[in-house]
């Protein structure tokens, strides 16, 4: 499995983004795909995460009712919608795809992981 998430930029206080997770490969072996994030001297965290089959979600706390994350199953593709933008929220993004159950909110419960994309909120 093969992950490329796009979409990253620099945005305003209270301004928007949406960023793409493509997968290629063997997606049907997929059982979910994971969005994290890493702000600079800080540990990755879990932002929000997708069933590839029934669409069950789950976010962090921090972005509950800002983010909104779908998947778009006949291309692959998982969006992530960010809006109400904070400065906290500045980080390199990260999607990940998981292919068993697991633990959603941690990095050990996916097995593949794509390239950053960063995600700059200016105040």
């Amino acid at each position: 499995v093969q992950l490329q998430a796009s979409g990253g930029g620099l945005v305003q206080e209270g301004g928007s983004l949406r960023l793409t997770c493509a997968a290629s490969g063997r997606t049907f072996s997929i059982y979910r795909v994971g969005w994290f994030r890493q702000a600079p001297g800080k540990e990755r965290e879990f932002v929000t995460a997708i069933t590839w089959s029934r669409g069950g979600i789950y976010y962090a706390d921090s972005v509950k009712g800002r983010f909104t994350i779908s998947r778009d199953n006949a291309y692959n593709t998982v969006y992530l919608q960010m809006n109400t933008l904070k400065p906290e929220d500045t980080a390199v993004y990260y999607c990940a795809a998981g292919l068993s159950v697991g633990v959603i909110s941690v990095s050990d419960g996916y097995d593949y992981w794509g390239q950053g994309t960063q995600v700059t909120v200016s105040s």
